[in-house]
């Protein structure tokens, strides 16, 4: 007959203790999944199209990492890097007119009529590989507080990933990108700032957890 030996007391405490680890790491992972798991429930079961003013993207279009992108002194940028925060974007050529010039204001409005959540929320304006150059007088406006990121890359992988409504242009439209890189708004044409920050917010609290503060 075999004789085992009886566990120790120290081997008890340290099963007790790698036992404890596993369950407090699990709690960890379940706390971080929850906002997750509760935006995905939100949009695509519930589906609350009828409270959204903007359109909902159904599914979700998630960032391409094959962007080429890169900054306005050609130097390139990870399309990672678009991550951890909420994206305001703005699509709009470098030689903008009046109609342009108020897309910005009403984006740098838009953000800070968010209050104390603004800081989740980044302002980005894609500029087509083959647009002219924006002015620096609309450049030194948009860097005041805090700024535009501005972005290059080419227009056909622009025009892949973000779609207008039918018979508009990219460019009458704000776009709203989440934290994960998924596009998942699309304003009106000249949209109703107190409505589309209505969008906004129900968006924010949703995924509350996901942002990072600033970038």
């Amino acid at each position: 007959m075999t004789v085992h030996s009886q566990p120790s007391t120290q081997d008890l405490v340290a099963a007790q203790r790698t036992l404890g680890g596993r369950v407090r790491m699990l709690l960890v992972l379940a706390a971080c999944a929850a906002p997750v798991l509760a935006s995905y429930f939100t949009f695509y079961v519930i589906q609350p199209k009828g409270q959204a003013y903007g359109e909902l993207i159904t599914p979700a279009v998630e960032l391409p990492t094959s962007l080429h992108l890169s900054d306005l002194q050609g130097r390139p940028v990870a399309a990672d890097s678009l991550k951890g925060q909420w994206l305001l974007t703005l699509v709009q050529d470098g030689a903008c007119d009046e109609a342009c010039e108020r897309r910005f204001f009403m984006q740098r409005q838009l953000r800070e009529m968010l209050g104390k959540e603004r800081d989740k929320v980044d302002k980005l304006w894609l500029l087509p590989e083959d647009a002219a150059a924006p002015r620096p007088e609309l450049l030194q406006a948009l860097s005041q507080g805090v700024g535009v990121t501005v972005l290059r890359l080419p227009r056909a992988e622009l025009q892949a990933w973000l779609k207008p409504a039918d018979g508009q242009q990219l460019s009458d439209h704000f776009f709203v990108i989440d934290p994960m890189g998924r596009w998942m708004l699309r304003s009106p044409v000249q949209p109703d700032p107190s409505k589309m920050k209505g969008d906004l917010n129900r968006l924010l609290k949703a995924n509350a957890g996901w942002d990072k503060a600033g970038r």
